[in-house]
């Protein structure tokens, strides 16, 4: 998968962002991926206090990721194809324990990924 230029970024989701509830609520569409991981990183949760988070995920507690700095350790998730303005909303829709930083994923793409902040 290469962004193409309707879709010029990649986003790496390993949680919420991959329900198809979430996507419609955040981007008007349901989005289309492949799967992928990433190496040196391992999932805890996280509780979800935010009212408008929860009402859209549904869900109290959501996976989070850090670096293990063990490249035996793989978070499996989907890489989506989406647009800055996509991007921007994505942003808005996770809560201040996460930041968004770009990472090499095990197929070779860079793209886009929320992790513990």
């Amino acid at each position: 998968m290469k962004a193409s230029t309707e879709f010029p970024v990649l986003l790496f989701s390993y949680g919420t962002l991959q329900d198809k509830a979430v996507q419609r609520a955040n981007f008007g569409r349901e989005l289309t991926g492949e799967a992928d991981q990433m190496l040196g990183y391992s999932q805890s949760w996280v509780e979800i206090t935010d009212p408008d988070l929860l009402a859209a995920s549904g869900k109290t507690h959501h996976p989070i990721i850090t670096p293990s700095h063990n490249d035996a350790d793989k978070v499996a998730g989907t890489v989506f194809q989406i647009d800055e303005q996509e991007l921007a909303a994505a942003d808005a829709y996770e809560v201040a324990a996460y930041k968004r930083v770009s990472v090499a994923l095990a197929s070779g793409l860079t793209a886009w990924v929320y992790v513990q902040a």
